[in-house]
């Protein structure tokens, strides 16, 4: 049955503070990472890419999310061989070899299929892109990241397999820059499909229709879409978090996502020099010296991991810190030392 679209999602003051420390964004990769973990931002998103959450308002489709299961720290290729199973989970640890992370992993209930008794999670990764200009198609390491998701659910430390287990994976990426002047503010969907049959009987779709990647290409700052087209929504959303924050940000953002009780903290932001050092006038109370702490933790985190996978020597993220964070070398190594985890 089709549902009317239109709640807002409650905004957290998390969200609200991340988006305050990215105002500035250039697009990076890794600021991008620390503003779409927030489950209110992701549903303005999945709401307009999620086939089985058409229909349903953004408040709606931000209760479906598992909070508690997004990640930035999941295998996209763990291997199966030369690994150690870590602890009794299905997670394995590939030895020897750089290792690459989903930069959003997480889980959310399929309402299509799920019942009062029985809870059935599509799977998702969420992947910004600075550039849509790789090097290499970004359709292919898409569908390589789908596979990877899809076989990651059953486990290799069990000697049968029930794929009865195996659940929906989307993987959606979002490229911002290099885009070619007519595939801007555009959104491409591969999935699978039956394309001949011959057969009396049609299988379901949902026996294989497992894999969806999702592509969204932005590509300009400013974005004059029409509110007829397809996708305006989400796209004028996008363009609005993903490129500085224009003086209009606020206004657009609290079209989705309801800070009405919040929305004074952005407002009284006085100055932004690093992040440990943002001042607040007149919302101390409300904003408080752990949040900053927290976001300033899940910033370094994502920062130090994405120089890794780009191969980028300690000495110089250690440098890269101090500079960013004006972290003392001391501190810088310490953090290093802590986020490194297995690349180290």
């Amino acid at each position: 049955m089709e549902k009317v679209q239109g709640s807002k999602v409650q905004g957290s003051m998390e969200a609200l503070g991340a988006m305050q420390v990215t105002e500035d964004t250039e697009g990076l990769d890794i600021q991008s990472k620390t503003l779409l973990q927030y489950a209110e931002i992701l549903a303005v998103i999945l709401r307009d890419t999620v086939a089985e959450f058409k229909g349903y308002s953004w408040k709606e489709v931000a209760e479906f999310i598992e909070v508690d299961s997004i990640t930035s720290t999941t295998e996209v290729s763990p291997g199966r061989t030369n690994t150690k199973i870590r602890s009794d989970t299905q997670e394995y640890i590939h030895l020897n070899e750089k290792t690459a992370l989903f930069d959003l992993a997480f889980r959310a209930r399929n309402p299509q299929i799920s019942t009062e008794d029985i809870q059935i999670n599509l799977h998702i990764d969420v992947e910004p892109q600075k550039t849509y200009k790789t090097g290499y198609p970004i359709e292919k390491r898409g569908m390589y990241y789908l596979a990877r998701r899809l076989s990651s659910q059953l486990s290799l430390a069990m000697k049968g397999t029930d794929y009865n287990q195996l659940a929906k994976c989307y993987s959606i990426w979002i490229c911002r820059d290099d885009i070619p002047k007519k595939d801007r503010y555009s959104i491409s969907v591969y999935e699978m499909v039956n394309t001949k049959n011959t057969a009396y009987h049609e299988t379901p779709r949902e026996n294989y229709d497992l894999m969806t990647l999702v592509v969204i290409k932005l590509g300009d700052m400013v974005y004059n879409g029409d509110k007829e087209d397809e996708a305006y929504e989400l796209l004028r959303f996008l363009n609005a978090i993903m490129y500085p924050h224009k003086d209009s940000f606020m206004a657009t953002v609290s079209e989705y996502i309801d800070y009405s009780d919040n929305e004074t903290l952005w407002k009284g932001v006085t100055d932004v020099s690093t992040i440990e050092e943002i001042k607040y006038a007149g919302m101390r109370e409300e904003l408080t010296e752990e949040l900053t702490k927290e976001l300033t933790e899940e910033f370094v985190h994502a920062m130090i991991l994405d120089y890794l996978e780009e191969q980028i020597p300690k000495e110089r993220i250690i440098i890269k810190l101090q500079k960013r964070f004006d972290f003392t070398k001391e501190k810088a190594e310490e953090y290093y030392k802590k986020h490194a985890g297995n690349f180290a």
